[in-house]
């Protein structure tokens, strides 16, 4: 029985070292979005509370701020400078991060209209200045 435990134990210790070495190479994709990313994070600390690792949230909460896409540099900046990150929750965090990037998405979106509708503008002049050499 024993030599049994043991040998469970061996392997749950292994499994935690490639948990830590997934969860510490972790880093934000070019394109990912926050849940996305978060969803990950969250899975692997989760799978390592379950193996009997004590992983912190506020571990978690700073490898998720230090391994995010240049694009969230100052939001993380932000949070850093303005919440005290070792009390900051996940879902506080979570909300931070989707609250920027709905900001940052329809910036992009309303610019992108401002863009189609500047060059419907053009079209439309274009098309009435050839209406007019054709009436003439």
């Amino acid at each position: 029985m024993k030599k049994k435990y043991e040998g469970t134990n061996r392997v749950k210790r292994a499994h935690i070292q490639a948990l830590r070495k997934e969860f510490e190479t972790t880093h934000m994709k070019e394109g990912e979005s926050s849940n996305e990313y978060l969803a990950r994070v969250l899975v692997i600390s989760n799978k390592m509370k379950a193996n009997g690792d004590d992983l912190k949230e506020v571990a978690v909460v700073e490898k998720i701020l230090r391994s995010m896409t240049p694009k969230f540099n100052y939001v993380v900046c932000s949070i850093e400078e303005s919440k005290d990150t070792s009390i900051l929750s996940i879902d506080e965090l979570k909300s931070s991060l989707l609250v920027h990037e709905q900001r940052t998405s329809s910036t992009v979106h309303e610019e992108h209209a401002l863009t189609v509708t500047q060059s419907n503008q053009y079209d439309n002049f274009g098309t009435q200045k050839r209406a007019l050499e054709l009436w003439r």
